[in-house]
């Protein structure tokens, strides 16, 4: 049996048969952008390389959409961004050198310049509390993955998907697996019985250094280090687990239905990265969530070490079958491959969330971003503190990476430094650290 999906739309209409699929909601209302213009104006925090891709990608949807703002901590960075998105596309990009913003509170100038929508893409502890900004402020977001990095933050992330609710307003997280056609098409099969009981799942996120930054602005302080090195530092990142293990986790809480784990148990540490430039951050992860009734496991491991298997998939073993996530097939009672387009998740999210501006339809995917992002961190706090973890107790917890978002600013002391005699940052030691 096989499938050819050929519409690059198949999402909007698979949401309702594919359970916690993202959803595109009537509005009923006039679209919210312009005031009628036509055009749709966006802001751009994070002028990194995800945040310059998310912008890209948003440009491309339509020469409707004009760039008229950029934040990042650092307004270099800023303003290299406008100019390399400008060269790209010379009649959508409007960012004078006034409407370019830099330090902690950058998202304050971004939301107040006059954009419709608001992409987030700098460093994750920020992500919930300026979407929340932004959708205060009446705005559209999108919002790059992680979407919180500690049990605060999700709170925060709840508090804003419910404004954007309340407002009517688009709030599309940066988990793009569920924009490819060839994962919808899989998870609708294994959804449909195709491999019976899901028993035990195996996810892997396993490859070199992650986000690893040379070309320290000269004259850096301890604290633009770290922000420039952001991945590397636990208070900024949340650690690999919820960078990159996120997206696995996502995208099986997508296809178990929405199913989220009562517990969890890890482990995990620092083998062989120990450089200053590798920061405060674990190399290698592994976590067990365990399901109610303990009808199901998902294993879960990451890695960021030189000279190891690379792998990056999921394995999902049923009562009658077998599901290869990155083949995009099942072996077993039924025998499945997919053939349809291949498209790009990231593109393709994008393509949705500005459809959706232009038409007055809003984007939700409020419910499952805070359960896979509750997940990840989850997986990640069972990893640095070697326990088992319930998830009840992190969700109603006050754990809490330090300094809380709104305490960062200028000149602050980081939360860490590295050792005057190593010149390495201390890491988590399981079994002896508490973190709420």
């Amino acid at each position: 049996m096989s499938r050819k999906i050929s519409n690059r739309r198949h999402f909007i209409k698979t949401a309702a048969a594919v359970t916690t699929a993202p959803l595109v909601l009537g509005l009923n209302t006039p679209a919210v952008h312009a005031q009628g213009s036509g055009t749709i104006k966006i802001g751009l925090i994070g002028a990194g390389g995800r945040g310059l891709g998310a912008a890209n990608q948003a440009l491309s949807t339509g020469k409707d959409v004009r760039l008229v703002a950029v934040g990042d901590y650092f307004k270099d960075r800023a303003a290299r961004g406008a100019e390399a998105l400008k060269k790209q596309f010379p009649e959508q990009v409007d960012v004078p050198n006034d409407r370019i913003y830099d330090g902690f509170q950058n998202d304050k100038g971004v939301i107040a310049s006059g954009a419709d929508v608001i992409l987030i893409a700098c460093a994750a502890k920020f992500h919930p509390l300026y979407a929340k900004h932004a959708v205060e402020a009446g705005k559209h977001v999108f919002v790059e993955k992680p979407n919180a990095i500690d049990a605060a933050g999700i709170h925060t992330l709840e508090e804003a998907v419910a404004i954007a609710r309340e407002k009517k307003l688009s709030f599309l997280a940066g988990l793009h697996s569920r924009y490819c056609p060839p994962y919808q098409a899989l998870v609708e099969q294994v959804q449909n019985g195709a491999i019976g009981e899901v028993r035990m799942i195996q996810s892997t996120f396993l490859r070199s250094p992650y986000g690893v930054r040379g070309n320290v602005p000269a004259g850096a302080s301890e604290l633009d280090f770290q922000v420039w090195s952001q991945y590397m530092f636990s208070w900024l990142s949340g650690d690999d687990f919820t960078q990159s293990l996120v997206h696995n986790v996502d995208r099986m809480t997508w296809l178990l239905g929405g199913k989220t784990p009562t517990h969890a148990f890890g482990m995990g540490g620092r083998a062989s990265m120990t450089d200053k430039k590798f920061g405060n951050v674990f190399d290698h992860h592994a976590a067990a969530f365990i399901y109610p009734g303990d009808t199901c496991r998902l294993y879960a491991f990451c890695r960021t070490e030189t000279g190891c298997h690379h792998s990056y998939d999921d394995l999902i073993i049923g009562s009658k079958g077998t599901a290869y996530w990155n083949a995009g097939k099942i072996v077993g009672e039924t025998n499945w491959h997919y053939d349809g387009k291949k498209l790009d998740g990231h593109a393709e999210e994008q393509i949705a969330l500005f459809d959706a501006v232009r038409k007055g339809e809003r984007i939700d995917s409020g419910d499952y971003v805070v359960k896979s992002t509750m997940m990840a961190i989850l997986g990640q706090i069972a990893s640095y503190t070697g326990k088992m973890i319930s998830w009840q107790e992190l969700y109603e917890s006050k754990f809490l990476f330090k300094p809380a978002p709104e305490e960062c600013v200028a000149g602050i002391d980081p939360p860490v430094v590295p050792d005057p005699k190593t010149g390495s940052y201390p890491v988590p030691i399981p079994g002896q650290h508490k973190w709420w």
